[in-house]
């Protein structure tokens, strides 16, 4: 298992995810700005896979830039905690107001590039994944949505084809 400080721990389940950790483990080692938001420069990022009490369901944003169905999540902005900012966003984006985090240990890495826009080029989010539980609230739509969803994993591909995403079908075989 894989530590890098800021992020936590990671025990990779493939080739895919130990290729994720080495990527990010350089990256922050190499980059003194690796948590902050510079958009000219690529940046951590933390995301929560907020799953549904019974844990058959993740809750997913309809993000308003990107146009496309997504787990909650954000920019670090100079906070060098990952599963914190995780945490953060997820109750930001959400409207909940009680979300428990399932284990400490990074559930996956996702490295993925944000196309230009505007002034501000392409970058790389080097994104750090946690999974969560919603334990009370009602969702509510923030400013970053058009929607949001409670989404049966079992449907989940309905939704959307990014593996990203759909990583979180394996969420059950990780908490086990």
């Amino acid at each position: 298992m894989g530590f890098i400080t800021g992020v936590g721990h990671f025990a990779p389940r493939d080739l895919r995810g130990a290729a994720e950790w080495a990527r990010l483990e350089a990256f922050v080692a190499g980059e003194p700005q690796a948590f902050g938001r510079n958009p000219a420069t690529s940046h951590v990022t933390g995301s929560a896979f907020v799953l549904s009490p019974d844990r058959q369901s993740v809750l997913l944003t309809h993000h308003r830039k990107l146009d496309r169905w997504l787990q909650l999540g954000g920019h670090c902005d100079g906070i060098a905690d990952a599963a914190f900012v995780a945490l953060k966003e997820a109750y930001e984006e959400s409207g909940l107001s009680r979300i428990r985090v399932l284990s400490d240990r990074v559930f996956d890495v996702d490295i993925h590039e944000i196309p230009a826009r505007g002034d501000d080029p392409a970058h790389l989010h080097y994104d750090v994944r946690f999974l969560t539980v919603a334990e009370a609230g009602e969702i509510a739509v923030s400013d970053e949505s058009h929607d949001l969803a409670w989404v049966p994993i079992a449907q989940l591909r309905q939704y959307t084809e990014a593996r990203s995403v759909l990583v979180v079908e394996e969420a059950a075989a990780f908490l086990e």
